[in-house]
């Protein structure tokens, strides 16, 4: 399968926001009174999963629009 350039793009700027806005949400939910209280509560640890989950899901889906991109520049083996 071969992505288009502005799907690749747009799948590296999907990770780039992912690794914006998820640490940043992170910070906020650590400083929430909710999170600690003796310890880590349920709503910190629900919240730290969705963060490292969407994390992950933003990296690889960075490093498809990354290989597409790559795709785009090297020639293909047709015009060889």
């Amino acid at each position: 399968m071969v992505l288009s350039k502005p799907v690749s793009w747009f799948l590296v700027l999907f990770g780039v926001w992912s690794w914006f806005i998820w640490p940043n949400f992170l910070r906020n939910v650590w400083n929430d009174e909710r999170s600690w209280q003796d310890g880590p509560q349920p709503f910190f640890l629900v919240h730290l999963v969705l963060v490292v989950v969407s994390l992950v899901l933003g990296t690889a889906i960075a490093v498809i629009g990354i290989r597409g991109l790559r795709g785009w520049a090297r020639p293909s083996r047709e015009n060889r």
